[in-house]
């Protein structure tokens, strides 16, 4: 391993479903930082990753760096990273490019070199490794899965919703939030436009509704944020069977990082299962890049 402050300017970069965080460091020492929008390919179009890229290597001023490491959602196979890292060659022509599903990042950030990560964002994934072999489970978008995410809770919201409405029952506390958040006058409008282009953020981006209504006491907000933690839990169970180990387990991810109800009902699920206590990430994913680029050979 390198020390950081010997191996020159780095970039490491966040590609999450709603935006890309992105820092330079120079030997070891952040010198710029800045955010843009999605670059993950699963997201927007190549073509509009290929812009919020070079708007992001731009503000870094980071042409002549040596490594960028990246870590996005979606870098399933091997072909998916070397796709993206074909985005990033050219804004980057003399660097070293390594991209890792992003969850390896959070690990990295935590200051664990073994354990497992799961992030809770956008989209929801875990990801661990017990020094020698690696493990995987969710992650697989939210057409297919994806408990636990912020799309999830806003989607569970709408579905709620509708429920209500066909079995003949008067808005509640939790319709009538996410209805007026949505600028609908009844529930019935929400089929189209969860159907139209509003996209996977527009509807992550209702997920305190379902918080704000579980403070006030609405028992099935609560219950969707007692779900989303089994669902968390159950994905890091499934890494800590493959690998034999029982943590540290790292939440990530904006929702996981800031919703303390979650990880309550995530540290719950856990301990029915065994497992270590959950470790709530106090740094940005991004910053795992350093750690790993501190490595001597390329990812």
């Amino acid at each position: 391993m390198t020390h950081p402050s010997t191996i020159g300017a780095v970039v490491g970069l966040d590609i999450g479903g709603s935006k890309t965080r992105g820092i330079k460091w120079l030997d070891g020492t952040a010198v710029a930082d800045t955010s843009g929008g999605s670059a993950n390919v699963q997201n927007v179009s190549r073509t509009q990753a290929r812009s919020n890229l070079e708007g992001v290597f731009a503000t870094l001023r980071a042409e002549s760096v040596a490594r960028v490491v990246v870590g996005s959602g979606g870098i399933d196979t091997a072909e998916d990273a070397n796709a993206l890292a074909e985005l990033i060659q050219p804004l980057a022509p003399d660097a070293v490019v390594s991209v890792v599903h992003d969850t390896r990042l959070l690990l990295a950030a935590a200051g664990c070199s073994t354990g497992i990560a799961v992030i809770a964002g956008t989209g929801s994934a875990a990801w661990g490794t017990n020094g020698e072999d690696e493990a995987r489970a969710g992650g697989w978008g939210y057409l297919l899965g994806d408990e636990g995410s912020g799309y999830w809770f806003g989607r569970e919201a709408v579905k709620y919703s509708l429920e209500r409405m066909n079995n003949g029952l008067r808005p509640d506390e939790l319709t009538k939030a996410l209805v007026k958040s949505c600028g609908l006058l009844g529930p019935e409008g929400l089929i189209a436009l969860f159907h139209g282009d509003t996209g996977r953020e527009y509807w992550a981006s209702k997920s305190p509704i379902v918080f704000e209504c579980a403070a006030s006491g609405h028992a099935a907000s609560l219950d969707m944020i007692l779900q989303a933690g089994a669902d968390l839990a159950s994905l890091a169970a499934k890494c800590a069977e493959q690998l034999n180990i029982k943590g540290p387990i790292v939440l990530g991810g904006g929702l996981g990082m800031n919703q303390p109800p979650l990880q309550t009902a995530m540290r719950l699920a856990l301990a029915t299962r065994g497992l270590d206590t959950l470790q709530v990430l106090t740094q940005d994913p991004v910053f795992g890049a350093l750690h790993l680029a501190s490595h001597e050979t390329p990812l």
